[in-house]
Parts: structure tokens; sequence; C-alpha cells
């Protein structure tokens, strides 16, 4: 069944990994769950398989619509599905929520079996590596020896870059989009900002608000409104509300007088709505600790060194976030280490939020690296 030329009703399905996990933290799981959403069919050669690694509030849930009432598909339905860049009908793709998520993987509201109650604050703190480490076991479990591509935006785009260094025989391309190789000084502070705001919520009680029946909403909400504005672009966010005032004429006080900020506030009580805050520390700080280079003396053409991997690498003009010259950085340290690599970068008005986009440059520049992939599968 096919809504709107997505990939149409797809249901989740949940992973359970009996086996431990060891963190990079030094910590145990004793088991976990990942949550996943699979679309298209894995080939008889097994060789058409693609990951997609999500961004800090993304999910498993990637392509198409639950149920036919569903208003909106999944997060990158503009890029999966038959006929678009990531064609599921040449590949088979595989999403998946990371641990530490709140949507179905083992994370801060999930049973700790050491204790009968939810982990709350108790659940370890899981970098990049620990996330890809996961995705190789999922990957075992699905009969996946080595991915087709591994496809990521953002923290996404440096999932695929960890792979590459990681396992670097199960991966034959990576595609990192509106990345870096590590976050700047800047985005360490807007991150410390946000995890602040949560942290000092008076319903956040230590990280076990959930015993509680509480949520540390109003934290949550100055986080995802602060992080927004850092995900748009000035030119964007000019061009759509300007000035313009909610309501007639100044009112002198401190509520909604002014269009932007009634999209703030409406964007932070959604995602208030329908996030956890403690997954949104752990993921920040994923990102913060996120610096492939520093095991190999801080030399990123040395941590590449191994990798096997071809790589497709794009960013956008406007995005303050995660600038061109970061992926640039990637781009100049794979050549160093004499690596393949493309870059493109797409001119865009919508900041760091237009890896989401159904910008038609963009998703050609993609649609055609993708198309080689798929005759590179076929040869």
């Amino acid at each position: 069944m096919s809504k709107n030329g997505s990939v149409g009703i797809v249901t989740p399905r949940k992973i359970a990994f009996e086996t431990t996990l060891a963190l990079a933290n030094g910590q145990t799981l004793p088991h976990f769950d990942l949550m996943i959403e699979t679309y298209g069919e894995l080939n008889a050669e097994k060789n058409n398989a693609v990951l997609i690694c999500h961004a800090l509030s993304g999910n498993h849930h990637v392509a198409g619509y639950h149920t036919a009432e569903d208003k909106y598909p999944g997060w990158w339905d503009s890029m999966v599905g038959p006929g678009k860049p990531i064609d599921t009908g040449r590949f088979f793709v595989v999403g998946l929520n990371n641990l530490g998520g709140c949507h179905g993987s083992t994370g801060p509201l999930s049973e700790n079996p050491l204790t009968g109650k939810d982990y709350g604050a108790d659940f370890p703190v899981v970098t990049v590596k620990d996330w890809v480490k996961s995705q190789a076991m999922l990957a075992d479990v699905l009969g996946i020896g080595r991915w087709a591509a591994i496809v990521g935006g953002s923290l996404g785009g440096m999932q695929a870059l960890q792979w590459t260094i990681d396992f670097p025989e199960r991966v034959r391309h990576a595609l990192v989009i509106a990345s870096a190789p590590k976050l700047s000084t800047q985005n360490i502070a807007f991150n410390d900002v946000a995890r602040q705001a949560i942290l000092t919520d008076p319903d956040f009680n230590q990280g076990h608000y959930a015993r509680e029946q509480k949520i540390p909403t109003r934290g949550l909400r100055i986080a995802r409104m602060m992080g927004h504005i850092t995900y748009l672009a000035e030119e964007g966010l000019g061009k759509k509300f300007g000035r313009e005032l909610h309501s007639d004429g100044y009112q002198y006080g401190y509520g909604v007088e002014f269009e932007v900020e009634s999209y703030l506030r409406y964007q932070g009580d959604k995602f208030a709505g329908r996030f956890d805050a403690n997954t949104y520390l752990l993921m920040t700080k994923a990102l913060d600790y996120f610096d492939p280079a520093v095991d190999y003396n801080n030399n990123l053409s040395k941590a590449l060194q191994n990798v096997q991997a071809k790589f497709f690498v794009a960013s956008f003009s406007t995005d303050w976030r995660f600038a061109p010259e970061r992926s640039k950085e990637l781009v100049k340290a794979l050549i160093a280490a004499r690596k393949s690599v493309q870059y493109i970068e797409v001119q865009s008005n919508h900041g760091h939020d237009a890896f989401l986009m159904e910008d038609n440059a963009y998703l050609r520049a993609v649609a055609v690296y993708m198309d080689n992939v798929a005759k590179e599968i076929k040869s």
C-alpha cells in the first residue's frame, strides 16, 4: 500500500538482544532492545542494505505511515521510498531508534533490571561508538555483513563516519550530511545551556521525574526553543516571519507578540509532549564527546587511514550550526588519507534543517550518488 508516493503503511518491530553490551564509559548493559523499521527487500546476496542513522531528536520512523489516518510521514520520507533518492525498490533500508532513545529502544524510560524501576538518570551515558557497536550487532541479527551505504545527517552523519573507522570492512559507502568530525566550542556551549534548562527545572527531580509522574516540561521546552533557533538561518526565519505581530499593535507585556515567538513556543510545547528529557541530555552528550581523531593524536587523516568506504559529503550554505567549513575539514582529511570522496555545498536558506527539506538540488545529488551505489551492487 502506498500513500502519497511513500512506502505506505509500515510496522515497527523491536529486536531484543540478550547479550551484554560493554559501553565506552566502563558500564555494561545486561541486555537491551532496539526499535527498528525496514523498507524494501533484502536481496539474495544481502548486499543492498542501507542503514539510516538519526539525528538528536530522530527515531526509527524514517519513512511511510503507521496508520492510514497519519497526517505526517516518517522524518525523512522525502529521501526514502519508491523512486526516491534512497529507492526502496532497489535498497533494503533500515531505520532504528538508538540506545538511550525514547521511542522503543532501551533508554531512561525502560525498566532497569537491577531495580525493577525505570532507569531514569541511572541510564548510562552512551557515545557514538556505543551506538555503532549496537548497530553492528543489529546488522548481525539481520544477516547483513556489509552495508551498501550508511546515511545520516547531523549526529547521524557522525555515526556513519564512526562506522567507517570502527568497522571499515562492513561499509561500502558513507553519506555524511550536514555534519562535522567533531563539535565546535560554540556547539558544546549551546548544548550545555540546553541541558541546564532541563537540569534546573523544578520538576526534573534529579532525573527521576517519571517515578513522581512528573515531566520537566519547562526545561525541555526552553531547550528545544533555543535549539530550534540554531537549526534555522536568519535568512529563512526572516523571510518566514519578519517582524510580523501575532496580534494588532504592541501589547507592552511579555506574552506572545511576534509571530516568531508564537512559532517557537508551539515547537517547544510539541517537542516537550513527545520527547524524554533524559534522552535529550544523553543525545547532546553523545554529540559533545564525538571526536574520532582523539584516539589518533588528534590527527583526523590518521583516524581515516584504514577506512575502506567511499564518501559522499554534503553541507548547506546557511547552516551555521554545522557550517560548510566543518564538512570541508572532513573532505580534506579524506583526501589527505587518499580516500574516495565527493562533496557538494547546497545553496539553501533553511540553515541546519536543510538536510530534512525537499530541496531539488540536494535530493538530486543524493539520488545520483545512490544510483551509482545501486549500479555497483549489480556489477
